[in-house]
């Protein structure tokens, strides 16, 4: 089995002001990142000479093969977050549209790598609490506190 062929883990990004369970997730942030990472150098390519009418063509079919890689990974509410937000290439786009077009996608690739940075960091300081909270009433670790002694309960 190469590479490519293993499994990322998922991560889940917490709603913000949702009354539901949070439905965002990511199944593939390795390939979230490859394909974020290629975007940007693409970008900065664009940006800095001037791409003739068949380059055109190719930045397209390369944008529309990245969105279709990107939603592959996601979940339903992020693959609808970026298909409402993403700008549809057609034809063959002018630089500036493929300049707008990609800086759009990868501005929200960041944001949703700040979202998972984010998740991260609260679970991690989450459990850093929990863990705080074992040790304070000598609790084994992976041991259940009591009913009604969890940390924030003053009397």
């Amino acid at each position: 089995m190469g590479m490519g062929d293993q499994h990322d883990p998922e991560i889940i990004i917490p709603g913000q002001a949702r009354k539901r369970e949070p439905e965002e997730f990511v199944s593939q942030p390795a390939k979230l990142l490859r394909i974020a990472s290629m975007i940007k150098e693409l970008l900065s390519e664009v940006r800095q000479s001037s791409v003739d009418e068949a380059g055109r063509k190719r930045l397209h079919a390369i944008y529309d093969r990245a969105v279709d890689a990107l939603r592959e990974g996601l979940s339903d509410d992020l693959q609808q977050e970026l298909r409402t937000l993403t700008m549809p290439l057609e034809g063959t786009p002018s630089e500036s549209e493929i300049r707008i077009a990609q800086a759009q996608l990868v501005g929200w690739l960041e944001g949703l790598f700040q979202g998972i940075q984010a998740a991260l960091w609260a679970q991690h300081v989450q459990s850093r609490a929990q863990l705080e909270e074992m040790r304070r009433r000598g609790l084994p670790p992976g041991a259940e506190p009591p009913p009604g002694h969890g940390p924030g309960q003053y009397l």
